[in-house]
């Protein structure tokens, strides 16, 4: 499970550390991809062989699951932490999320996010603005 959030620099060749805290779970491997909100995805391995099932089931003749496939897949590389837990960002995956110099490393449960920092926050901020509408939605999932 990953939780917590980091502020990391990414480096002018595109490369990032991840936290100390999320490398265990990334030993076997992982995909970083474009993700949802304006931030990246980062899956170990594991989940994202859970999640290429389910999208591998999808109907294909329906348009919002063949955009969530493309979005997911067509945008996915491979992880490879260096012995420092550094890891290369593609420049397409930087550029489609605008990643500038300063990133958070934020944990989702079941996946990493990478955000710009300044993106980042003012998703939080948004968030938080919505907090009234946010608690009417949560109590209808049952939380």
């Amino acid at each position: 499970m990953f939780i917590g959030r980091y502020y990391h620099t990414i480096e002018q060749k595109g490369r990032l550390a991840i936290p100390q805290s999320f490398r265990e779970e990334l030993a076997s491997g992982g995909v970083v991809t474009w993700g949802l909100d304006g931030c990246l995805f980062l899956f170990p391995e594991s989940y994202w062989q859970k999640l290429s099932e389910k999208l591998a089931t999808l109907p294909m003749t329906n348009p919002q699951a063949r955009n969530l496939t493309r979005l997911l897949v067509q945008s996915a590389s491979q992880l490879n932490l260096d012995t420092q837990g550094r890891t290369l960002i593609p420049d397409h995956l930087r550029e489609q999320v605008q990643l500038k110099k300063q990133v958070v490393v934020a944990g989702a449960l079941t996946r990493i996010e990478i955000w710009d920092r300044d993106a980042y926050h003012q998703h939080l901020d948004s968030i938080a603005q919505q907090v009234n509408n946010t608690e009417l939605a949560i109590s209808d999932l049952g939380i």
